[in-house]
């Protein structure tokens, strides 16, 4: 099969100088939700037919299995598709799709593709349209049948008498053709008509005078048909891809607080008894193993998290390896690079970065751990920094098993922290600190009888 998509608008309505097709739906351009669902059905060819903001488009979605070719004037649909007929293999039917229609279902086009090689016809391959009935057709191209039910022509509202603009099953542009004839047709066309553009559409009427079979095929849903024009349709749209998500984890026994008030931003994957609560985000590849529990308002990019794992409210979480039954958050952040292993705790504004946190280890507040190997058992007391900067190299902080490291001390790398070690509270370590020893800084206490903090004077 040839996949053809047709991404060439500029869009408008959008109010903006990103061409349509780039907008992000879930995090990631509408056009590139059209080729995952293209690539879906493992088509021998996938051509993308650009022209507003092309070297943009071609920038953000090439891969070797994709062609492009340009439109360089935005002539109609017909124009666009005759475009990418130099590039099709004539062996092979023709899907066409539209880039800024992201939500439709592999099966629904597979569906599409088996009604028209199942129509036959001289090609062996009829002409298939993807249809839905709307309650409100306003804008949409009418499907024309005669009095036995075949299609007889597709009429564009513009163009629709007052007894066609009253039908209700429209074309959603969405076509599948055999290949061979489709160039003379595409040359066949001409635009007089009211917006003077060549249209698709009017190559059901050539197809009809060839012996080809017309025939249609239904989405299982209205929001597979629905294209983006405008900033609210991409809003609506977001909507009903997290809804069709949310729907998904709940029918896999994933607990959602609210499936209205969770966004999946690429993919998700949940054990048996995961829960999550209200205004999650995951971007990304996620993992989720057995028994996590996710607080609201966090957000996780690229995160692995293991069994029975709780992450509290708030919590942010971007390509860290979290293990079993450990403990994040509230207001915790694991930035790239952290490796949590099992049962460690990681509490209230605790930052982790580019570091790896031993077996049942621990910092419960306010601390930074950057560029540092901490063994397991080991405290981290609130107000600890891992001085990891110098201002123009990154150092290793180490930390060996079962240390106790006080409240305010500042780790001044490269340094070392040995086994069983204490580091008392308020000290500033920047030499090693031998297994088992007690480290601390010099300290001297004054204090004054009678003294008289300074108030303030009365006006």
């Amino acid at each position: 099969m040839n996949i053809v998509i047709l991404a060439a608008g500029s869009g408008k309505r959008m109010r903006s100088s990103l061409p349509k097709v780039l907008h992000p739906l879930a995090g990631q351009p509408l056009l590139s939700h059209v080729i995952d669902t293209a690539r879906a059905l493992s088509p021998g060819r996938i051509v993308v037919v650009v022209g507003h903001g092309g070297e943009q488009v071609r920038a953000a979605v090439a891969a070797d299995d994709i062609r492009f070719v340009e439109q360089r004037e935005q002539l109609g649909t017909g124009h666009a598709l005759l475009q990418a007929v130099p590039l099709l293999d004539p062996a092979q039917p023709t899907l066409v799709l539209y880039g800024d229609v992201p939500l439709t279902e592999a099966a629904t086009l597979a569906d599409l593709n088996e009604r028209a090689a199942a129509a036959g016809g001289p090609h062996d391959y009829g002409y298939a349209i993807l249809t839905v009935e709307l309650d409100d057709p306003t804008g949409y191209g009418r499907i024309v049948r005669d009095a036995s039910g075949a299609v007889r022509a597709i009429v564009e509202q513009k163009d629709a008498d007052a007894e066609q603009r009253a039908i209700r099953e429209v074309n959603t542009g969405i076509v599948a053709m055999p290949t061979v004839p489709l160039a003379a047709w595409l040359a066949s066309l001409d635009n007089r008509n009211a917006q003077g553009e060549f249209y698709l559409t009017d190559v059901v009427g050539r197809a009809l005078a060839d012996g080809v079979p017309v025939v249609t095929a239904s989405a299982a849903g209205v929001e597979e048909t629905l294209g983006v024009n405008s900033r609210m349709q991409l809003a609506q749209l977001e909507r009903a891809y997290q809804m069709r998500q949310a729907n998904r984890l709940l029918e896999a026994g994933v607990s959602l607080r609210d499936p209205a008030r969770v966004d999946v931003r690429g993919e998700l994957i949940c054990g048996r008894d995961v829960a999550i609560d209200v205004n999650v985000v995951f971007e990304g590849r996620v993992e989720l193993a057995d028994g996590v529990s996710i607080g609201p308002n966090c957000v996780l990019r690229d995160v692995v998290v293991g069994l029975d794992t709780r992450i509290d409210a708030f919590s942010h979480l971007e390509r860290a390896r979290i293990g079993a039954r450990a403990v994040i958050g509230p207001y915790a952040r694991l930035r790239p690079g952290a490796q949590l292993a099992d049962e460690v705790h990681i509490g209230n504004f605790v930052e982790v970065k580019q570091a790896s946190i031993g077996h049942g280890s621990k910092a419960n507040h306010l601390s930074y751990i950057g560029d540092a190997r901490i063994g397991s058992g080991v405290n981290i007391g609130a107000g600890t920094i891992t001085c990891n900067y110098d201002g123009a190299n990154k150092h290793l902080t180490i930390i060996e098993d079962d240390a106790f490291v006080g409240s305010d001390t500042q780790l001044v790398a490269p340094v070392s922290v040995g086994r069983g070690a204490t580091i008392a509270a308020g000290t500033t370590v920047w030499r090693d600190v031998e297994a088992g020893a007690l480290a601390l800084n010099g300290k001297t206490q004054t204090a004054r009888a009678g003294y008289a903090r300074p108030s303030k004077k009365k006006s």
